[in-house]
């Protein structure tokens, strides 16, 4: 088996060889000819078109539009019924026995909640949604550390509460 030639600095290396299609002709081709610039123009022409029709169908097909909130009246109660949720959930107390459900039911409405609108840019700077954001995320990091039936500490209730109270405020002024 015979290894390739080591290029040197004195060496020149070979141009590559083009493969070219051969396309039927009429005309005999003579060794010293140029290639037919009409034979490259139909593969010009679907390149073409394919380009046009890859850049008219990808942003449709490989990017669909994601799922915009309808309405800033469906923000408004939505974020309602979480801030009421929460309120419920941690003001219940640790002996009762629906604690469990009702943090499962938290939970699932808070991880819906934030994946509908943490990609909406418009919501993004908004007051109500940060704090809101802050407190759904103090309250499931206590849940998911210590269990559903363990109590939130007196600190962090308050500081959860009083997050909620200035969200309700800020949804009420529109922020």
């Amino acid at each position: 088996m015979a290894s390739p030639p080591l290029l040197t600095p004195t060496s020149k290396p070979k141009p590559p060889t083009l493969l070219k299609h051969k396309l039927p002709t009429s005309t005999p081709k003579s060794a010293t000819s140029t290639p037919n610039p009409n034979t490259s123009l139909p593969q010009t022409h679907r390149r073409e078109f394919i380009s046009l029709v890859a850049g008219i169908l990808s942003p449709v097909m490989l990017f669909p539009l994601p799922a915009l909130a309808t309405s800033d009246e469906e923000y408004v109660k939505e974020a309602e019924e979480v801030i009421s949720k929460v309120r419920t959930t941690i003001n219940m107390d640790k002996n009762d026995p629906n604690v469990a459900a009702a943090v499962a039911d938290l939970r699932e409405a808070s991880n819906s909640w934030v994946a509908k609108y943490r990609r909406e840019k418009a919501l993004l700077g908004r007051s109500s949604f940060r704090d809101i954001y802050s407190a759904l995320n103090a309250v499931s990091g206590h849940y998911i550390s210590f269990g559903p039936t363990a109590p939130i500490p007196v600190k962090r209730k308050a500081r959860i509460l009083e997050e909620m109270d200035s969200a309700e405020k800020a949804l009420l002024r529109g922020r």
